[in-house]
Formats: structure tokens, C-alpha cells, sequence
């Protein structure tokens, strides 16, 4: 029997298909409860104040890059969304004089139009962000060489190459789209052979760095964060790290600082990762199947999904 359509987009599979003692099971989650959701290979932290939580995320950089030497360097795969975290590592590294000679940075995803992607002179390219934000503002004596950042274009195969090239990635870190995506890792179109169900996680877990087709609600929420609202400025197409990329890094890091995901989808990804709910209608859910994940959260950006008419 074909599960129900999409309340957001008839086309595509997203979270809206569930059941809905799912969905309600978590939607009544209290933060008290939320922070229980801990488990062997997933743990959820919260933090009281922004300066706690982006000092935090920012020291993952640090921690990771602090562990890499001659024979084993070490790297990172970084998000652009959060960005605020950004100048405090370029800080940070500045201050404790740390040598990133040896250390790597991959990172998540990129704009493709008409199928190439975007340079980095695109005012929305991430790339533009991650230099400008964070690598342009690095001592030129403690910076990493410039073959050591690994951003991911439309030609594919160098940037997959580099995840097998002799790096221990750390870690990979992002924040949650409102689809419940990491990377740009967004659910499928309802067509083909997923016209009636959405692909098996273990299809959905194969896929590579690849240029993806972005859902509408992708779309119109990069328009939100970093457009303005200008909808026809946000490319449709992306290319973004996959999951066997995931697989390859030691741990994954999830911030949740309530300013993309909602009060409801930030409890409904951390409730199917704790009790093992894999649907790639909800890709984060495939998180439950890695051996080492962290939400953070701050307090103040949890919120409820109490109704609240406005």
C-alpha cells in the first residue's frame, strides 16, 4: 500500500509521509525529555547560552586540527549553516598558535547551475563563506596549504578521491535543514522505482559525493537564511558529501541553535536516532545506523510544539 503524499511538496518523500504516532510521539517531547534521549553512540548536550554553544562547536575545529601531525593528518568536514562558529576558529587558531600545516578542511556542499557549480565569486557560494569567514582571517604562518582544502564542484571525482587519501576525518559537523537534511543529503523525488515508498536505507547509505535535485522546502528555506527571502536567487541543484563520505568520519556533529530547523524537527530527528527509526523520508534518521553521533542544542532555540495562534 502507497504511503500517504507530502503535505509540502506531492512530488517528493519528506517527513510529512510518516505515521502519524510518529510524528505526535514526537512533537510531545519536553527538553527534559529530549536530553534523555541519550544513548551508547548518540548523546545530546545542551548549552545555555550562544557563546557557549559557538564556542563549543568552534573548539570541535580545534580539537580535531590539534591531532595532526606529519604521519597522521587529520581533518574536518564543515557546514556552512552554522556560520557563526567560523570567525572564532580562525580566532582561536590565531591566539594558540596552533600549525595547521598537517590539518584538512572538506567542505559540505556547493551551488551547480546548469550543471557546473557555482565559483566562489557567487555571492551564495560556500566556499566564498568558509575563506571569508574563517581560512582568509589564519595567520599565513599557521595556515593550512592551500591543496589541504577540499571543496566539493561538479567534477566529483577529485573531491571523493581525497576522502581516501591517507586523512582521518574527525569529524564531519553541520546543522539540520528544515527537510531533515545534513549536507544536502535531501529526501527523493516520489518517482520510479520510489514512486510508492522512498528508497531502503540501505540505497540511500551507498550514495556518494553526487549533484542532487534540491526539495522545494531546501530551497526556499537557503531563500530564508541567506537571501532574504529571494526564492529565485537560490539555485535548484546542489552537489553535496554523501553517506559513504559520512561513514568515513570518526564522529558526526549536529548543532541545533534554532535558527533552521524548528522547534518540531528538532525533536523529531533526535527521537528516531535514539530509538533507531531509520526512514530516508527523514534523511538525519540514517544517522541511527553511524556509531557516533552528538546532538547540541541551545536551550533558548528548542521552543515547543505547543500551538500558539499568531
Amino acid at each position: 500500500m502507497s504511503r500517504k503524499t507530502s503535505s509540502l511538496a506531492p512530488s517528493w518523500w519528506d517527513y510529512t509521509t510518516l505515521d502519524r504516532e510518529l510524528i505526535d510521539a514526537a512533537a510531545a517531547l519536553t527538553p527534559e525529555q529530549l536530553l534523555g534521549l541519550s544513548r551508547p553512540g548518540f548523546r545530546i548536550r545542551f548549552y545555555d547560552t550562544l557563546q557557549e554553544f559557538y564556542c563549543a562547536e568552534a573548539l570541535e575545529y580545534i580539537h580535531a586540527w590539534k591531532q595532526a601531525t606529519p604521519d597522521n593528518p587529520t581533518g574536518i568536514c564543515g557546514p556552512i549553516g552554522p556560520t557563526e562558529q567560523l570567525p572564532l576558529v580562525a580566532q582561536m587558531v590565531n591566539e594558540m598558535g596552533i600549525s595547521l600545516h598537517n590539518a584538512h578542511f572538506w567542505g559540505m556542499d556547493e551551488w551547480v547551475i546548469d550543471g557546473v557549480s557555482v565559483p566562489p565569486t557567487h555571492p551564495l557560494s560556500f566556499e566564498k563563506c568558509d575563506r571569508e569567514m574563517c581560512f582568509n582571517r589564519i595567520d599565513r604562518s599557521l595556515a593550512m596549504p592551500e591543496s589541504n582544502l577540499h571543496f566539493p564542484s561538479s567534477e566529483i571525482a577529485p573531491f571523493a578521491n581525497t576522502w581516501n587519501a591517507g586523512v582521518r576525518c574527525v569529524l564531519m559537523q553541520g546543522g539540520q535543514g528544515d527537510i531533515k537534511h545534513w549536507a544536502f543529503n535531501d529526501p527523493l523525488p516520489r518517482t520510479g522505482l520510489h514512486t510508492d515508498a522512498p528508497p531502503s536505507p540501505a540505497e540511500y547509505l551507498a550514495l556518494g559525493t553526487r549533484i542532487v535535485d534540491l526539495h522545494p522546502v531546501t530551497i526556499a528555506q537557503n531563500a530564508r537564511t541567506s537571501g532574504g527571502g529571494n526564492v529565485s536567487l537560490v539555485p535548484t541543484r546542489a552537489v553535496t558529501v554523501g553517506p559513504r563520505e559520512t561513514w568515513l568520519a570518526e564522529k558526526v556533529s549536529i548543532w541545533h541553535a534554532g535558527q533552521h530547523d524548528n522547534p518540531f524537527g528538532q525533536r523529531l530527528t533526535a527521537y528516531m536516532i535514539a530509538n533507531r527509526i531509520v526512514d530516508t523520508s527523514v534523511p538525519m534518521s540514517l544517522l541511527a545506523e553511524h556509531p557516533n553521533v552528538e546532538f547540541h542544542y541551545f536551550r533558548g532555540g528548542i521552543g515547543s510544539c505547543v500551538v500558539q495562534m499568531r
